[in-house]
């Protein structure tokens, strides 16, 4: 056990040993191994956006033993993804990469101004597979969110007794944020804060961008001089919301995007204190040889090797 993970692990006192353990196999698996780093690679897409929007420009991605020898390959800390890919391949690949179950998911084949995940499986589901981990996106922001609190505090609270660790993707949308709000400072560190207090070991937000959404919190921003002119900025100030720094944030790569802009994203990311980076459409969607060259080198970032 390196200083490091203990350090972050003497963050989640309240945990069960059982939790504390999974949270370090994360922490202690594939290339960042030890640095209190982590990448993920998330593979829902599928189901969020549907197979042929997610896949169709990597076709050996329609299966899913593609991803779990990719995230393996690669040298990742875990794989996350729904229960219908979970068990096509868990056995095949078990004990070669901590696992988190999505519980989860929806689709967008019904568009709502307030989005609700439906539940697709459950934390028996997790310990079945042998996951390490249950994920779970919320909607901050949503008219739907009292629902999605409460499903996530019974689900956490399961987990968590059976030693589960429990990871929130936390998204905010609703009719009353604008799209540009979705990904403003102001409601990335409120959605990050919001998953903290209900208890996330790890906590999944977006970039967040300079917009300032809400005008009560534009005037905090102004008068308390809070940087967001740079993406390093707005990490930091992110990772501030979650308890000064003591809960493990990462950030998702986002929309499909070009490789030198991906790669200087992580650079302002690593540079801002983020935990790292969980990666889907823009590791997956490359071919496989790409994909590797490209998570080695997001790592290499995080592990402090490429910020010059």
């Amino acid at each position: 056990m390196t200083p490091r993970v203990r350090e972050i692990l003497s963050w989640y006192g309240a945990e069960n040993i059982g939790v504390l353990t999974n949270m370090a196999r994360i922490m202690n698996h594939g290339k960042l191994a030890g640095t209190g780093k982590m990448v993920i690679l998330p593979v829902d897409q599928g189901f969020e956006h549907g197979p042929a929007r997610t896949f169709a420009k990597n076709p050996d991605g329609y299966d899913p033993s593609y991803h779990f020898e990719l995230a393996i390959e690669s040298g990742c800390n875990a794989y996350a993804a729904p229960l219908g890919a979970m068990e096509a391949c868990a056995r095949d690949y078990a004990g070669e990469i901590p696992l988190i179950l999505k519980i989860n998911n929806s689709d967008v084949l019904f568009g709502s101004k307030n989005p609700i995940s439906a539940l697709t499986s459950s934390v028996d589901d997790a310990l079945r597979l042998g996951c390490s981990a249950i994920g779970f996106t919320i909607y901050p922001g949503s008219g739907e969110r009292k629902v999605m609190y409460e499903e996530i505090a019974e689900a956490s609270r399961q987990a968590k007794k059976a030693g589960l660790a429990v990871v929130i993707w936390s998204y905010a949308r609703g009719e009353q944020i604008s799209k540009a709000g979705e990904t403003g400072i102001d409601v990335i560190a409120y959605s990050a804060h919001v998953a903290a207090q209900l208890g996330a070991n790890i906590i999944k937000v977006k970039p967040p961008s300079s917009h300032i959404e809400q005008d009560a919190a534009r005037k905090v921003y102004e008068a308390q001089g809070i940087k967001v002119g740079t993406m390093a900025d707005r990490i930091k100030h992110v990772v501030q919301s979650c308890f000064n720094g003591k809960r493990v944030v990462i950030f998702s790569g986002g929309e499909a995007k070009g490789t030198a802009e991906l790669l200087e994203e992580v650079k302002q990311l690593a540079q801002g204190g983020a935990f790292g980076s969980i990666m889907g459409r823009n590791a997956f969607q490359r071919p496989k040889k790409e994909s590797l060259e490209l998570l080695h080198n997001v790592m290499e970032t995080f592990a402090g090797k490429s910020l010059k």
